[in-house]
């Protein structure tokens, strides 16, 4: 029996509230038939694949179609009249973006998808400094998108965007705000989230070091960084711009979580969770914390409503555990473009996770590519 866009929408709501309600391959079944229907352009790339709702029977074999073509067709299931936003790639200004196109149903979905897998990450007490742009100036950015979802959950404590759009349309930060919004926000009983890109720290990072300016935030202070540097700052070694991070803003290392996401997709996934038990920070009297510094490979992981495969280049088969492949995502938020997408950043296979290494070669850069480990 088919069913509406509605129709499955309201079932997947129930699905993200309450993961043991429905299971994933009947959803994710239901959903290819739905796009194989409903957005042209996926139909005829799956006709090209000789694949078929009435052929595909695990949800491992839906053709999940590359970001890339995000750039080149409007892969959605709504007509013009009906969209009401739309998300960009953040790769290079010289570069076509990649176009997600949303309504206020999808956004709605996009946000609870953000926010239902966020508070299981992410603390919700304190505030939130967000180094980006804030949503008027970065319309079409879901990181932005993401960020406001946070701020207006938190908007009993505060959140506050401290970047702007520069003239040349690349985003900075504003360094000075910055530092005042930390003179009225630092109290020892409040702790402070600052979220950002990787080049946004680097920036915030870089002028600190010219003002001479450290800081110690409160403790249980967190930060949360994502995306790449596209050219916009220099490169750092993920483990190096913690270690600034840790050295500049006075969090420390178990505090420090990353993030994945795109805007092609409407779910993100997470190295790890800040709200575990043994990740609050030192004790307050400033002595050595008993939490060992984070060590190994950090493994991210999408929320159950999203599946992930590791897959080969050559034929894009899933490779095996601790082999190197590009990140496939099966993601049920992306109910009126298209689920099934591959991506062209490349990973190492670690059970149901998957530890970032960085883009394929010859791929673009963009914001949401991942930093060398």
């Amino acid at each position: 029996m088919k069913i509406s866009f509605a129709e499955f929408e309201n079932r997947l709501r129930e699905f993200i509230r309450d993961a043991s309600s429905l299971d994933f391959q009947t959803l994710a079944l239901d959903l290819f038939r739905l796009q194989f229907d409903h957005v042209p352009p996926y139909r005829k790339f799956c006709e090209a694949e000789g694949r078929a709702p009435e052929t595909v029977k695990v949800w491992s074999d839906i053709p999940a179609i590359s970001t890339t073509a995000f750039k080149e067709f409007e892969l959605t299931g709504f007509p013009a009249t009906e969209r009401r936003a739309v998300f960009h790639s953040s790769g290079t200004s010289e570069s076509r973006p990649s176009r997600h196109f949303h309504n206020a149903r999808s956004l709605a979905l996009y946000e609870l998808s953000s926010l239902m897998w966020a508070r299981q990450h992410l603390p919700s007490d304190g505030t939130m400094l967000f180094l980006t742009p804030s949503p008027k100036q970065a319309q079409h950015s879901s990181l932005v998108c993401m960020f406001d979802a946070l701020g207006r959950e938190t908007a009993l404590t505060g959140a506050t965007f401290v970047g702007h759009v520069a003239a040349s349309g690349g985003w900075q930060v504003d360094v000075p705000l910055f530092i005042s919004k930390l003179s009225q926000l630092v109290d020892p009983a409040m702790p402070i989230g600052v979220l950002g890109t990787a080049f946004n720290f680097v920036h915030l990072l870089d002028e600190l070091a010219a003002r001479k300016l450290h800081f110690k935030l409160p403790r249980g202070s967190w930060t949360l960084e994502t995306g790449g540097y596209k050219g916009r700052s220099r490169s750092l070694p993920k483990s190096e711009l913690h270690r600034l991070i840790h050295d500049f803003l006075g969090i420390e290392r178990n505090r420090i979580a990353s993030e994945y996401g795109m805007s092609e997709l409407s779910s993100q996934a997470y190295d790890r969770s800040l709200n575990e038990p043994g990740v609050e920070g030192p004790p307050p009297s400033g002595g050595a914390s008993s939490v060992e510094p984070v060590t190994g490979p950090r493994t991210f992981r999408f929320p159950p409503w999203a599946r992930t495969q590791i897959v080969s280049p050559e034929n894009g088969r899933e490779v095996a555990e601790g082999e190197v492949g590009l990140i496939r995502v099966f993601d049920l938020a992306n109910v009126y473009s298209v689920m099934a997408i591959e991506t062209q950043d490349l990973a190492i296979r670690l059970g149901a996770g998957f530890e970032l290494l960085g883009r394929a070669a010859q791929a673009e850069a963009r914001g949401c590519s991942l930093m060398a480990v």
